[in-house]
């Protein structure tokens, strides 16, 4: 039956958006658009209130501009995608190739170019956060990365071949931590400091021994016909590539 209302649009209204943004009279009006669409909004008026507030308030969705005080907007992007996967909206100031590219490498999920339309900007948003929560619920059961499906509940990595069989790795605990963090953000590239934090932060570990439980995966998906995963890049560090 329809009560006249969208279940989406009831959803959105009650997100947050963390507005990271040193231009008071530019934050006033897009507070106002984002209130009009049914948005929730904070403002944090520097790079380090950005990441403090991300913390303490958990936004749904950060709009982050580049040009920050204190920290700037890619280093707030790149801590933000190590805690986790906070949608993230950027707004760079120049309509540079350079700029879209490190903010789609380093893991935002969009960009806007001032001068924007503050009415768009609300459509990003309301866009951004759909697609993302629709990302958010498979990733609760279960990671798909080509040939891969990451089980996070029953701790459980298979392999599905192209003729549909299916191989269950029998992974450590540390590997499966390993396998799932990087299928959590497919093609992004972790480095070994961000690995080791993510999934080994019992205690201090050398950065090589990332490298000997990445081997040990590795070998272990070769054993059923996948080549090159985790793929590495020297001096960089490790990606979870989709195999076509």
């Amino acid at each position: 039956m329809n009560h006249g209302f969208d279940l989406n649009t009831v959803a959105d209204a009650q997100a947050l958006v963390l507005i990271a943004e040193d231009e008071p009279e530019i934050v006033d009006i897009l507070r106002a658009y984002l209130a009009r669409e049914g948005f929730r909004s904070a403002w944090a008026a520097d790079g380090r209130a950005a990441l403090e507030m991300h913390l303490s308030l958990k936004p749904d969705l950060l709009l982050l501009d580049v040009q920050m005080p204190r920290v700037d907007g890619w280093q707030v992007l790149s801590e933000v995608r190590a805690r986790g996967q906070t949608p993230v909206i950027m707004v760079t100031a120049h309509d540079q190739d350079i700029d879209k590219l490190m903010a789609l490498r380093i893991g935002a999920d969009d960009y806007v170019v001032k001068p924007f339309n503050p009415a768009e900007v609300a459509a990003r948003v309301r866009a951004v956060l759909r697609r993302t929560r629709h990302v958010e619920q498979d990733r609760r059961e279960v990671l798909r990365v080509a040939p891969l499906e990451i089980d996070l509940e029953a701790f459980r990595a298979t392999v599905v071949s192209s003729d549909a069989a299916r191989h269950i790795l029998t992974l450590t605990l540390t590997e499966f931590r390993l396998l799932a963090h990087l299928a959590r953000a497919p093609r992004r590239v972790f480095s070994r400091a961000e690995l080791i934090a993510a999934c080994l932060p019992e205690g201090e570990v050398l950065e090589r021994t990332v490298d000997s439980h990445i081997s040990k995966l590795r070998r272990k998906l070769e054993d059923v016909g996948v080549e090159g995963m985790p793929a590495s890049l020297r001096g960089v560090g490790y990606r979870l590539e989709e195999l076509s």
